[in-house]
């Protein structure tokens, strides 16, 4: 017998709280979130199938990352169906090559979590993407919390390269 705190679906698992409103939804629906959290004027794509946002939280030698979700509400990558994830990939590979040209960075990372075990935070399926530089420390620097006018020259630039005026 399994003595986790999930919920075994057909398809993956659960660990979202019973009634949970979950903020990326929000966000795609068009909403605000409270500050210091994600605001529409932080949204960088936005297509039929996904939305892509300047992260709130910054890595210290890395400003500028961008989460990707899907329109839809899937919760892990345990559900995530085939079409859903090209789309997730196509909007960060989008994301990637407007990165290189705004920020000048010498590569990318992306992450994605799963379950509390794997430190997702957000019951919503999301794709982290990173600008990155050598010997930037990535993985062992500190994360803070930004404002929406930090983040705004860097949504800016992210729009000037995606040319996604009409996309927003």
């Amino acid at each position: 017998m399994i003595d986790k705190p999930y919920v075994i679906l057909a398809d993956g698992w659960s660990h979202a709280p019973p009634g949970y409103d979950c903020p990326f939804c929000a966000i795609v629906r068009g909403q605000d979130r409270p500050s210091p959290w994600t605001l529409q004027t932080d949204v960088v794509w936005r297509d039929d199938e996904t939305t892509a946002w300047l992260n709130s939280r910054w890595w210290m030698n890395n400003p500028g990352n961008v989460v990707v979700v899907p329109n839809a509400h899937v919760e892990n990558i345990y559900v995530v169906e085939r079409d859903t994830a090209g789309a997730i990939h196509e909007t960060a590979q989008r994301i990637a090559l407007a990165m290189k040209s705004a920020y000048g960075c010498d590569g990318i990372s992306t992450r994605q979590h799963n379950e509390p075990g794997g430190d997702q935070e957000v019951w919503h399926y999301h794709l982290h993407v990173f600008p990155r530089w050598l010997g930037d420390d990535f993985y062992t620097s500190e994360f803070r919390m930004t404002t929406a006018d930090e983040r705004a020259p860097y949504v800016d630039r992210l729009r000037t390269a995606l040319g996604a005026a009409g996309r927003i």
